[in-house]
């Protein structure tokens, strides 16, 4: 039980320090999907979790456009919360991290990007509120209270994007049950998902850098994904 609760402690806390990166502080890259789920991996002692997440989220993502003024999915939020709930289910498992863990959780985890664009527009109201109170602060000498309202800003993001991890890496350990249940057939075909997957998620980034060979680039970078991952599954297999 302590464990559990460790494992949820650690996915929250990682999860609301990259929201806090991606958003206030440093922005260096680490809230994209492969370097946040793959450090998610690490912390929860499942990095071939993290990483298989990580991959696939990140193609995923790197296709997807911010067109004008519209908030697009929060893609850190996505890849903490799918990463957290693989590494816990294998956790709960009592087995090693499997292609058909990755599937499962990518299925039941991706909308959370959803509901981290939700959380995102809320937000921004009660961002611009404090940014206002802190150009005011600045404009009349007052640093210090300048300041302190940057700091409010970034604790509400913290707050909401860790619970909201730590709900989906508890989620994990009463997902497992469920996937034990699952047929033999069925667990196979979620093995063989995840490729398919990583293979769209690949076609989608390459079609998404607007390259005049865009969609060349985006069968093979489809192929090569795909080739790559199946050739791993069989290794597993065999192994």
């Amino acid at each position: 039980m302590s464990v559990l609760w460790t494992q949820v402690a650690l996915a929250g806390l990682w999860g609301g320090l990259v929201a806090v990166e991606r958003k206030a502080f440093l922005q260096a890259m680490l809230s994209r999907p492969l370097v946040a789920s793959t450090v998610m991996g690490l912390l929860l002692n499942d990095v071939p979790s993290g990483l298989g997440v990580g991959l696939l989220l990140e193609l995923f993502f790197l296709g997807t456009a911010n067109l004008g003024a519209s908030l697009p999915e929060n893609d850190t939020l996505a890849a903490t919360a799918t990463s957290a709930a693989a590494c816990t289910i294998t956790l709960a498992s009592g087995a090693g991290s499997t292609p058909a863990i990755w599937s499962l959780a990518v299925l039941l985890f991706i909308g959370m990007g959803r509901v981290g664009r939700r959380a995102d527009r809320l937000l921004e109201g009660y961002s611009a509120r404090l940014a206002r109170v802190a150009l005011a602060s600045a404009e009349a000498g007052d640093l210090t209270r300048a300041m302190r309202q940057n700091l409010w800003g970034m604790w509400p993001h913290f707050a909401v994007y860790g619970v909201l991890t730590a709900l989906c890496a508890l989620a994990g350990f009463f997902v497992e049950p469920a996937l034990q249940a699952l047929p033999p057939m069925l667990v196979r075909g979620l093995a063989w998902a995840w490729p398919a997957m990583a293979s769209v998620a690949a076609a989608i980034a390459a079609q998404g850098s607007h390259a005049r060979r865009a969609p060349l680039y985006a069968a093979l970078g489809a192929a090569a994904v795909t080739v790559a991952v199946v050739l791993y599954v069989l290794q597993g297999h065999d192994a």
